[in-house]
C-alpha cells in the first residue's frame, strides 16, 4: 500500500484555483498550472488500500485506484499511468470533468475527507503526457472487419479506440465540424482546454482510427446504406434533445437552450468567430437549471461580461452534509460550489418559471417566477411568492430527454426505443437491428462521462464478439447497471 499512516498524518488538500479576478478575464483552465505535483504524492499516500475498495464500486470503469495511488505515492509515474490506462481510455477527461463518485465511495470518507482521487488521476495522466508515456498502440494485425461509430463523444471515442486496437478498421462519423461531441462544444474551455482532446485524436489516428466530420448519419448518409457498407455499426450519438420550458414568452428572442449558447463560446476559442453570435455581454442573464450544464452557462456568462447572473433551480437547496437517506457509499446530493459559482452570481432554489416578458421588438426583458414546495410528494406553487426579475438572456439547462430522432437515424435503421426515448439494447449492447450496437447516452439516457466511457468499452466487447465469435476486450458494465445512488 502507499503510506500506512498517510490518512492519519496528512489532511486533504486539493488543486488550487487561480484568483477569480484573473481567471474571468481569460478562458484558460481555472486551476493553477503545476500546483498539484508538489502535493499529490502525499495526497495519494492517504489511500488506505482497503481490503474491499468501495471506490471501485463508485466508479463504473472499475478503476484500479489503490494501485495507481500507491505508484503515485512512490513516484513511479510510468507504472501509475499503465494502471490508469488499464481501465480508462481518457483519464485526462474524467480527471477534469467527472464529479468523482469514486470519492463519494472512498472508505476514508466515512469519517474523514475522502482521498483526492480525481486530482491524483489527472496528475498521473498529465505527467504521462509530459513524459512521453502516452504513445499510439496500433494493433498487431488487422481482422479484415469494418466498423462505423456514429458520434465522437466519450462513448464513441472509447468504443472506437478499443475496436481499433482489437484489429478492426474503424471510422468515426461526427456531424459537427470537429471531433469531440459535447467534450468539444458542450464543455467550456475553462473546465477543459481542448488540447486534451486534440492529442488523443492524434493518438487514435496514429493507431488507425479514421474520422469523418460534418457527416450526419440520417441526413447526409442514409443509415441503412451505412449498415450495408460496414460489418457493424456503433451508435454513440448521445441524448441531445434538450428539455424545453413551454411557458408564455418562450418564443421571445434571447431565450436559448444551453447547447445553443455554449458551443458558440467554444467556437470563438477555436477561431471560428471573433465574438459569439449569442453573448451575455452587458446583459442580465438567467440560467434555468442547477446542474453542471447550468454552471457552465454561469461561468461562460461571467467571462463574456454579463451585468448580472442568476441561476434558478426548481428543487430545494441541498445540504452540505450527507443525510440519513443518502448513506455512504452512495453518491450524495450535496450543495456544490463550482469554480463558476465562486466567480459570482446568485443561486435561487425552490422556484419555477411561469412566463417570460419581452419588449416591443420581441426581445426577452424579464422573467416571472414563483416559489414552490413539495406537498404530499407533489411540487406545488406557494401563493403570494410571485416575483419578476430582469432577464435579457435566458439559457435553458434542464437536462436532456433522449436521442435525436429528427435526423432520421432511428427511423432509417428501424431501431426500437424505450419509454424514455432511449435506444433499446440487449446484454451485448446490441439493438434490435442485426450488427447495430448502441453505447453511451443514446442507450442509457443522460449520464456522466465515466459511464459514457464504460459504455463505449463494454459495447466494443459486444461488437468484437459479434465480428469474431469471441472477445478478450474488457466490459466493465452491463447495460442494466446503474450508478451507486439512492
Amino acid at each position: 500500500m502507499a503510506d500506512p499512516k498517510g490518512f492519519l498524518t496528512t489532511g486533504r488538500e486539493g488543486a488550487r484555483t487561480r484568483p477569480v479576478a484573473e481567471r474571468v478575464k481569460d478562458w484558460n483552465e481555472v486551476y493553477v498550472p503545476g500546483s498539484l505535483l508538489p502535493i499529490i504524492s502525499k495526497q495519494a499516500g492517504r489511500c488506505m488500500d482497503c481490503g474491499i475498495p468501495f471506490c471501485h464500486n463508485g466508479c463504473p470503469l472499475g478503476n484500479l485506484i489503490p494501485e495507481w495511488n500507491d505508484y503515485a505515492y512512490r513516484g513511479d509515474w510510468s507504472a501509475a499511468s499503465e494502471r490508469l490506462h488499464a481501465t480508462n481510455n481518457f483519464p485526462e477527461f474524467t480527471g477534469r470533468l467527472c464529479p468523482a463518485p469514486c470519492e463519494a465511495a472512498c472508505v476514508l470518507g466515512i469519517n474523514q475527507p475522502a482521498v483526492t482521487i480525481k486530482n491524483v488521476e489527472v496528475s498521473i495522466i498529465d505527467k504521462a503526457w509530459d513524459s512521453g508515456d502516452v504513445t499510439p498502440r496500433p494493433p498487431d494485425r488487422l481482422s479484415g472487419k469494418t466498423v462505423a461509430v456514429i458520434g465522437s463523444g466519450p462513448a464513441g471515442l472509447a468504443a472506437a479506440q478499443q475496436l481499433t486496437r482489437a484489429g478492426h478498421t474503424v471510422a468515426v462519423y461526427e456531424r459537427a465540424d470537429r471531433i469531440g461531441g459535447l467534450l468539444r462544444y458542450g464543455i467550456p474551455e475553462f473546465k477543459m482546454e481542448k488540447v486534451h482532446i486534440n492529442r488523443r485524436i492524434e493518438q487514435m489516428r496514429a493507431e488507425g482510427t479514421k474520422f469523418r466530420t460534418e457527416v450526419e448519419i440520417g441526413r447526409d448518409v442514409d443509415a441503412a446504406q451505412l449498415r450495408r457498407r460496414y460489418d457493424a455499426v456503433v451508435i454513440a450519438a448521445g441524448a441531445t434533445v434538450s428539455r424545453d420550458l413551454p411557458v408564455p414568452g418562450r418564443e421571445l428572442k434571447g431565450v436559448h437552450f444551453a447547447m445553443d449558447y455554449l458551443p458558440l463560446a467554444n467556437k470563438v476559442q477555436e477561431g471560428d468567430f471573433v465574438a459569439p453570435p449569442i453573448t451575455a455581454e452587458g446583459k442580465h442573464v438567467v440560467v434555468i437549471g442547477g446542474g453542471d450544464t447550468g454552471a457552465d452557462c454561469v461561468g461562460t456568462a461571467h467571462r463574456q461580461g454579463a451585468a448580472s447572473v442568476t441561476q434558478l433551480e426548481i428543487m430545494p437547496r441541498p445540504g452540505e452534509e450527507r443525510i440519513a437517506g443518502q448513506p455512504w457509499p452512495t453518491f450524495p446530493m450535496l450543495y456544490k460550489v463550482t469554480s463558476a459559482h465562486e466567480e459570482g452570481g446568485e443561486r435561487v432554489y425552490s422556484v419555477s418559471t411561469t412566463s417570460f416578458e419581452g419588449d416591443e421588438d420581441g426581445n426577452v426583458q424579464a422573467l416571472n417566477l414563483v416559489e414552490v414546495e413539495f406537498v404530499d410528494g407533489k411540487l406545488t406553487s406557494k401563493p403570494g411568492t410571485e416575483r419578476r426579475i430582469p432577464a435579457q438572456l435566458v439559457t435553458l439547462a434542464m437536462g436532456f430527454t433522449g436521442t435525436d430522432q429528427s435526423n432520421g437515424l432511428v427511423e432509417q435503421f428501424g431501431l426500437e426505443l424505450d419509454g424514455r426515448g432511449n435506444i433499446v439494447r440487449d446484454a451485448d449492447f446490441a439493438t434490435n437491428v442485426d450488427g447495430v450496437f448502441v453505447a453511451g447516452d443514446a442507450g442509457r439516457g443522460q449520464s456522466l462521462i465515466v459511464w459514457a466511457i464504460a459504455e463505449g468499452r463494454s459495447a466494443a466487447r459486444g461488437v468484437d464478439r459479434y465480428l469474431t465469435g469471441a472477445s478478450e476486450l474488457p466490459a466493465p458494465i452491463r447495460p442494466t447497471d446503474r450508478a451507486l445512488t439512492v
